[in-house]
């Protein structure tokens, strides 16, 4: 358990020190080179798929009234097997990935083949198989109409948003380079992505002052985290080979934030960049290519991960209600006002959120507070903080947290801005821990490391949850914490 109150890092330690992570300074400080965005730190949301899948599931309807006798208990079996095929065909095709605005008529030969295919398995392994061409023909049709109409309505909302809230962007690469895709993106704002600041490859490769763009030039991998996380940064594009060895240590950090890669490039006479369909992508003019996003890398897992964090937080809510309210009055008794404390940790992505759980200790100074690591077994405290925090119930709290979707009921634990600075210098792995949103519980967690335990074991048993994700490993988690949930140890 961690000192229970945030504030700066302590007198004497420079805050250009912790700028990889630190989000209390105000744009514009003097510390170091800032984005002038203008409105201060935001926080995005990735675009969700489900308006796709949502878009593919309502065509089956208007297709299945052109069958006779639809509503017959067989043939509802068959449509709802049709919708679970296309589906199935359409993501293994990416057609829900969300990284990407694609036209109407770009997607239609894509979605109308995968309905047709979806159609012919249907039809050969149900009763539909019974049904003269014609009709089967005329439904397939309706169903590829409706499905192509419903996806286009999703993209045309898409790009009227991205027309007025443009992703912010970083550009990665030779400073003349970069600007000159920073300036064609300046020039056609409607493409939905605006540059907010040039990553140079090396601090020597900067222009002299006389010559630099007019965007901000950010030369260390401190800058570029600060910029990401400043301006609400999602994406990230490369001018120049992905592969130079100086680049590739910040590309691996800035993908492992959760940032979508996209390979530009810049010479007019090469059009070697493929797209992820077979086919050039252009951005701008430019020919890209898709180095890394995490859109729909699990698939419908993220979603089905999100409505068991809703549904299991919700019912522990109300069955731990009386707990809960018993442990406040108790505190309340006992330790006097302010039962529950709020403190900034960070989460998915590098953005911090404030977390809730029961106060339990007060520390003696602002020093402490930012420093001390660990006061699980402090002498002073009362028996009842100290049963609270044995038992893990003054983490209760943050279910409510994960009701709001702050964090997960699995993941890494999230950790204050101060510690994060200290641990991404301290172990490389660290910072690839904020891929995915953090939880109350993990894997980690339910092999022993909490409290005061080795942080590179944390890591490699964080990143080996992420890498190896899955719904029914979550499960599993669960299971064991609720096994295991009387402790010795604090978290």
């Amino acid at each position: 358990m961690t000192a229970e109150s945030t504030v700066p890092p302590p007198a004497g330690r420079s805050r250009a020190a912790g700028r990889a992570v630190s989000l209390l300074d105000p744009p514009g400080a003097a510390t170091g080179r800032w984005l002038p965005s203008g409105r201060g730190p935001r926080r995005t949301r990735r675009t969700s798929w489900t308006p796709l899948l949502i878009a593919d599931a309502v065509a089956i309807p208007p297709a299945a009234l052109v069958v006779p006798g639809a509503h017959r208990y067989p043939l509802l079996i068959a449509f709802a097997f049709l919708g679970l095929c296309v589906t199935g065909l359409n993501r293994r095709a990416l057609l829900y990935d969300t990284s990407d605005v694609p036209g109407a008529l770009e997607e239609l030969p894509a979605v109308c083949w995968r309905v047709t295919v979806g159609w012919a398995v249907v039809a050969a392994l149900s009763p539909l198989r019974q049904l003269p061409m014609t009709v089967l023909a005329a439904a397939c049709a309706v169903h590829c109409l409706v499905a192509c109409t419903g996806r286009e309505a999703v993209h045309w909302r898409r790009r009227v948003r991205l027309r007025r809230r443009p992703r912010p962007a970083l550009v990665v690469g030779p400073v003349p380079a970069a600007a000159r895709v920073a300036a064609a993106l300046q020039r056609r704002p409607g493409c939905g992505t605006w540059p907010v600041g040039l990553v140079a490859d090396t601090p020597d490769c900067v222009p002299p002052s006389g010559d630099r763009p007019a965007l901000p030039v950010l030369t260390t991998r401190e800058e570029a985290h600060r910029a990401l996380i400043q301006n609400g940064v999602e994406t990230v594009l490369v001018v120049g080979p992905s592969t130079r060895a100086q680049r590739a240590p910040l590309l691996r950090e800035l993908a492992a934030f959760g940032c979508v890669l996209w390979e530009l490039d810049t010479d007019p006479p090469s059009y070697s960049l493929r797209g992820r369909r077979g086919r050039a992508e252009h951005l701008v003019g430019f020919p890209r290519r898709l180095l890394y996003t995490d859109s729909g890398r699990h698939g419908g897992g993220v979603l089905g991960k999100r409505m068991l964090d809703v549904v299991l937080s919700g019912v522990l809510l109300l069955l731990a209600a009386p707990v809960l309210l018993a442990c406040a009055a108790g505190l309340r008794l006992t330790e006097g006002p302010g039962v529950v404390f709020r403190q900034e940790r960070i989460g998915k992505g590098g953005r911090p959120f404030t977390m809730l759980k029961f106060r339990t200790h007060r520390p003696a100074s602002a020093h402490e507070a930012a420093t001390r690591w660990s006061v699980a077994d402090e002498q002073d405290m009362s028996r009842l903080c100290q049963f609270l925090r044995r038992t893990s119930l003054d983490e209760l709290l943050q279910l409510w947290n994960v009701f709001r979707g702050d964090m997960s009921l699995v993941g890494p634990r999230p950790e204050r801005p101060y510690f994060v600075t200290k641990f991404s210098q301290a172990h490389p792995g660290y910072p690839a821990r904020h891929r995915m949103r953090t939880g109350i519980t993990g894997l980690a967690q339910i092999h022993g490391l909490r409290g005061d335990t080795s942080i590179e074991d944390r890591c490699r048993f964080d990143n080996a949850y992420i890498d190896n994700w899955s719904l029914w490993q979550d499960i599993c988690i669960l299971v064991r914490t609720a096994l295991l949930f009387v402790r010795p140890t604090g978290s």
